[in-house]
């Protein structure tokens, strides 16, 4: 029989199957969030007895109602950025970056200001498939690492994903804890700003996220 501060702490373990399957290689991160949901379920069934099979089927439709809701989101992100590609609009912007300023500074800022405006309309992985044969080469013209570019570009579209009007998480969120979507923005607006803090100091002060990196890799 297990103690009860034990099954207390079971839940616990959630995060560590998530975070420590990820960084030691055990699982990518949809296994990890696969391996995760089993635990959960594990717990529910077999341990607590909260959870009846009942139950589960009535979560599984929730989950699949949240995640058709999610697909249209991102099938009209896919077509949105389907008309960026085809009418060249990253490479019309590399131009006009070149044809504006030499400058480093002045191009990260662009750059970023850029990436921050097509994260708050396309989907992640959509404008990550735009951006990077595009970004990159110029990042690397001007003497930026290639590590610090995809640490700039990833914190940019994560914090694209708060902002409407394609802000994936808000759907979710509002999807799940069944809000309004625009109680959603105006609860989460308020973050935006130390995130667009913390992107900043990650963009001009390398250091901050290239230490580690240069210690371990370089």
């Amino acid at each position: 029989m297990l103690g009860g501060e034990t099954i207390a702490a079971l839940p616990l373990f959630t995060p560590v199957i998530i975070v420590g399957g990820i960084v030691s290689g055990m699982f990518t991160p949809t296994e990890a969030a696969i391996a995760a949901v089993v635990y959960s379920l594990f717990l529910g069934v077999v341990v607590y007895r909260t959870l009846a099979w009942r139950k589960v089927l009535r979560v599984s439709m929730d989950t699949v109602e949240t995640t058709a809701a999610i697909m249209l989101i991102v099938a009209a992100s896919a077509i949105f950025a389907w008309i960026l590609t085809a009418n060249q609009v990253a490479l019309h912007f590399a131009d006009f970056l070149f044809a504006f300023t030499d400058n480093k500074v002045a191009v990260i800022l662009l750059i970023t200001v850029m990436v921050l405006v097509i994260g708050c309309f396309m989907e992640t992985i959509a404008a990550i498939t735009i951006l990077v044969p595009v970004l990159l080469p110029i990042a690397v013209k001007i003497g930026i690492d290639p590590v610090h570019f995809g640490i700039i570009l990833i914190l940019n579209l994560m914090i694209g994903l708060l902002t409407p009007p394609v802000g994936m998480v808000l759907y979710v969120l509002s999807k799940v804890a069944n809000v309004p979507f625009e109680r959603c923005v105006t609860a989460t607006a308020p973050f935006l700003i130390p995130l667009v803090f913390v992107l900043l100091l990650l963009t001009f002060i390398p250091e901050l996220s290239m230490w580690l990196p240069t210690a371990f890799y370089r």
